[in-house]
């Protein structure tokens, strides 16, 4: 585990087998840490070198208070100077949804640094301002939400969305630590991430995606419909993609069958 004070901001990074051959960086959903990928970690060889980062407002990660600093562009600058500073170069990318944007997002900007991505239940964005206009007033109302009735309250209300429905089926121990990982957040972080790096509030990458010729491997959860259409209309405009779908499973594949989205990742590498 190491902070690292980048730009201003103190950062968590976690990293496993410093030694490894190759390195793959791992970034979470919104709500999550690092402690979202254990258990898929320990599926992993100890051949690869593992960086997990605590995206801004989540886990130890710093919270600040001005939203502006929660922006995309503002993350994606921060993930260079976390990779300059650890000489990371020519490495798998890594991310889970709203970390699949941010992975998306940095690639866009910085296509020569990785060697390809791994996007699960990601997307590039919202394709339309009007759709994105929409979308912030919704974040904006939630995170008005979440300051005032406070953690427990907006958890209780998460945890019960469709997107995570087929989360219901886990064992009792999984669910208690995906909700006890929720709880650990702040009401700053999570409100300063929704108003600044939500999907309504960064650019979309959707024109950008047939300019991305590195590798580009998209996982999805068979009963993750919208994602699975998503990431089908992705597949046809990236020119190096591949999708894969894994079967009863929904939103957080790595969560839900952390061995079949191990063994995916072990395949891809």
């Amino acid at each position: 585990m190491a902070a690292l004070t980048v730009r201003g901001i103190q950062v968590n990074v976690e990293i496993w087998n410093e030694h490894g051959k190759e390195t793959l960086v791992l970034l979470h959903g919104f709500t999550g840490s690092t402690k979202t990928w254990q258990r898929v970690i320990g599926l992993l060889p100890k051949t690869i070198k593992i960086v997990a980062i605590d995206l801004l407002g989540h886990g130890k990660t710093d919270a600040p208070k001005d939203p502006s600093r929660y922006k995309m562009t503002e993350q994606v600058k921060d993930l260079e100077e976390i990779f300059d500073r650890l000489r990371l170069q020519d490495f798998t990318l890594l991310g889970y949804s709203m970390g699949g944007r941010t992975a998306l997002s940095y690639a866009v900007h910085y296509p020569n640094r990785i060697k390809r991505l791994i996007l699960e239940s990601a997307s590039p964005g919202l394709r339309t301002e009007e759709e994105r206009a929409a979308r912030r007033r919704s974040d904006e109302s939630l995170a008005n939400e979440i300051e005032e009735k406070g953690i427990h309250w907006f958890v209780d209300k998460w945890e019960n969305i469709p997107l995570f429905a087929s989360q219901k089926t886990l064992p009792a121990e999984i669910r208690q630590a995906i909700r006890e990982e929720r709880l650990s957040q702040s009401e700053t972080g999570l409100a300063n991430s929704l108003r600044g790096m939500g999907t309504g509030a960064q650019d979309s990458n959707w024109p950008k995606l047939n300019q991305l010729s590195i590798p580009v491997v998209l996982i999805t959860g068979e009963l993750d419909q919208k994602f699975v259409q998503i990431t089908k209309q992705m597949a046809e405009q990236l020119p190096n993609a591949k999708h894969i779908t894994v079967p009863d499973a929904g939103h957080s594949i790595h969560v839900e069958n952390p061995e079949q989205f191990a063994t995916i990742v072990k395949g891809v590498l």
